[in-house]
């Protein structure tokens, strides 16, 4: 049964031999240059970041945890992100701007936190508003589905009707 092996090839000197040597005839691609302004921007990117985000958080009125819920992450990486400490991924990023209701150009300080016009931001109505419990339960509520929602408003009918 030895037969049925074929014999390696050799290799040959040329491959050895073809390989580059440290010092390149080319030089390596670098970076497409940068204004002086975006290179400061590009390195402050961080902490812009997470002042942006920390203001839009205040601005909806929720807490470090409730934000953190909403887009998936740990309480800790978020508060390491508003603190200027990380940059986030472009999901969470995209994740971000649908829980604060902000554009990435007001979190990347390409324009004041806020500027979006009040059509494009649904609030909750201020006669509710007032608590973040009550901010909380809306928020909650969103996320549910028609019979489950369904099933919330019997209960409450329920509650309600006891009293």
């Amino acid at each position: 049964m030895k037969g049925h092996l074929k014999p390696r090839a050799a290799k040959s000197p040329s491959r050895a031999t073809a390989r580059k040597s440290p010092s390149r005839a080319t030089p390596r691609r670098r970076r497409p240059l940068l204004p002086e302004d975006a290179k400061r921007r590009e390195q402050r990117l961080a902490a812009t970041l997470g002042r942006a985000v920390r203001a839009a958080r205040m601005r909806a009125g929720l807490t470090q945890v409730e934000v953190a819920e909403s887009i998936g992450t740990a309480t800790e990486v978020y508060g390491r992100l508003e603190r200027g400490k990380m940059l986030p991924s472009v999901p969470t990023l995209f994740r971000l701007c649908v829980a604060l209701r902000s554009g990435p150009h007001e979190l990347m300080g390409f324009a004041p936190v806020g500027s979006l016009p009040e059509a494009a931001r649904p609030e909750v109505p201020p006669e509710l508003a007032h608590t973040p419990e009550m901010r909380r339960l809306l928020r909650l509520l969103g996320r549910l589905q028609g019979l489950q929602l369904k099933l919330i408003l019997r209960l409450v009918v329920a509650l309600v009707t006891e009293q």
